[in-house]
């Protein structure tokens, strides 16, 4: 927090001013109830852009491989079909390991130093890239690149620690949305960049492998290093001060214990420091005052503690642990099926039945489905809010639900509609476009949903539950991708995981949630 940001009771009507002046912070948490985007002064708005960025860069490595696959790397290396599906499920298991165990380390040191560490160990394999010269060479490094989909665990923990509960579902969206851009604006970089270094002679051999080292491996690193100069661990400071809020005193004068990675003595002088430090640049009321008492929620005042085997063994068997968790499944796992998928399905059924449809317009096709995460994630997490101030968590819940069933409805038309085609021609490409996009849109809006609903969920361990969750979305990627593989007939794969969508939903309606 800086000394222009300003404290009040409540959250404030939107105005547009708020995109570029300080943040207008809660007194209890010292979260902002305003999005300062335009404020990059303001270290609100700086952990804003530099955690989607750390997500987004990811993807430039993450999700490089896919769209150079159909042509260049599955004749280079010599691939099968079903040895192309492996390395897209090695790389799918790969981030959901690291997603569960970075979930702990996030809440232990914060999520800015976690999401550059992730994005300089990604970087390595990235770089080696071009050394792959077999299946088994390419399944290793898929493997270690996978690491980069654990950026979006800091990524979410860290929106989440600056922004309050009236907004937190939008942010949470945003910089999901933001991040998940980088799907889209991988497809469309890595073929453009292949397809260029081939119109300068480069043999394909060459040109895939230098793609790697000219794009994901500088950027990696250059934001990585971004991360560590302007960000800011939390609102009071350093991570390990985080336990320096008004809040605090609230959880002790009511005997919940806080456990934090921090020495006590340190702690104590720190926290004195910390308030006189607040005294002489913003005026803070006590939160004994009445006129204060804005709590109404776990949110308000929850802190992120390290996991211990109470708070574990409390996670595992909370039904709120696996609401978002089987949901993002269904969203997000098939929005990763088609993303890892769709380039090869549109490859496969028209490039010989459409002239001059070749890998790199197969690519771009397939990049409009990541590049709807503009606006797509984003609407999921503001209606999100905008449900909440009504009906509280139950109206984030159904939002969530719903967009998860029209998903799964569409996926299963889609997949209908590419099996009972008997044309010689094929689908008609426009209706097999129309109908996917309405999949994409549904399952980015249900991913936004499902990021503002996590907040309520284990609040005390919000690290921990962005890695459950997101990792459980990269376990539907796993099991979707193995449709893909052991149902090749056409259409089938699709309808069998719009079926699947649709059934997880609609068991999930009977999960109870808190009311805010």
């Amino acid at each position: 927090m800086t000394k222009d940001s300003r404290v009040v009771i409540a959250p404030p009507a939107f105005a547009w001013y708020h995109l570029w002046s300080p943040a207008i912070v809660n007194p209890v948490n010292l979260k902002s109830y305003t999005i300062p985007l335009l404020n990059l002064r303001d270290p609100y708005a700086r952990a804003f852009h530099l955690s989607w960025l750390g997500f987004f860069v990811a993807f430039l490595s993450w999700f490089a491989f896919p769209p150079l696959i159909p042509d260049a790397i599955k004749v280079d290396l010599k691939l099968t079909n079903e040895q192309v599906n492996n390395s897209n499920i090695v790389a799918l298991v790969a981030t959901l390991i690291i997603r569960f165990a970075v979930g702990p380390i996030v809440d232990a040191f914060g999520p800015r130093r976690v999401m550059a560490g992730l994005l300089v160990l990604g970087a390595i394999p990235s770089g080696l890239a071009g050394t792959a010269h077999s299946a088994n060479t390419l399944y290793i490094i898929r493997f270690f690149i996978g690491i980069l989909g654990g950026t979006f665990v800091p990524c979410q923990a860290w929106t989440s620690s600056w922004f309050d509960k009236n907004c937190v579902g939008t942010v949470n969206a945003l910089v999901g949305g933001w991040g998940n851009l980088g799907g889209g604006a991988t497809f469309a970089v890595m073929t453009s960049l292949y397809a260029a270094l081939i119109q300068t002679g480069m043999t394909p051999h060459v040109a895939w492998r230098a793609s790697f080292a000219i794009v994901p491996l500088p950027c990696l690193l250059l934001v990585a290093l971004m991360i560590l100069i302007f960000g800011q661990d939390h609102p009071v400071g350093k991570w390990s001060e985080r336990q320096n809020l008004p809040a605090t005193t609230r959880l002790e004068k009511q005997g919940r214990r806080i456990h934090l990675l921090v020495d006590e003595k340190n702690s104590s002088k720190q926290k004195d420091r910390h308030s006189k430090d607040l005294e002489n640049r913003v005026t803070v009321h006590s939160v004994d005052d009445p006129g204060l008492d804005v709590v109404d929620s776990t949110v308000d005042v929850a802190i992120n503690e390290k996991l211990t085997f109470e708070s574990a063994a409390r996670i595992v068997l909370s039904p709120l642990t696996w609401l978002p968790a089987l949901a993002y499944l269904s969203t997000f796992g098939l929005e990763l099926a088609v993303d890892a998928q769709m380039a090869n399905v549109f490859f496969a059924l028209y490039n010989k039945r459409i002239q001059g449809f070749d890998q790199t317009k197969a690519g771009y096709y397939t990049s409009i489905f990541g590049f709807m995460n503009l606006f797509s994630r984003p609407f999921g997490g503001y209606v999100g809010d905008v449900v909440y101030r009504k009906w509280g968590t139950k109206g984030k819940k159904y939002w969530m639900l719903l967009c998860g069933s029209i998903m799964g409805v569409s996926c299963v038309a889609g997949g209908l509609y590419l099996a009972g085609s008997k044309s010689p021609s094929g689908p008609d490409f426009d209706v097999v476009m129309a109908i996917f996009s309405i999949t994409a849109v549904f399952s980015e809006i249900g991913n936004g949903a499902n990021f503002a609903l996590v907040p309520h969920c284990n609040s005390y361990n919000n690290g921990v539950m962005s890695g459950i969750v997101g990792s459980f979305g990269n376990l539907g990627g796993i099991i979707f991708s193995l449709v893909f593989r052991f149902q090749p007939a056409q259409g089938k794969a699709f309808w069998i995981m719009g079926v699947i969508c649709i059934v997880i939903n609609a068991v999930l309606v009977v999960v109870p949630v808190p009311k805010f």
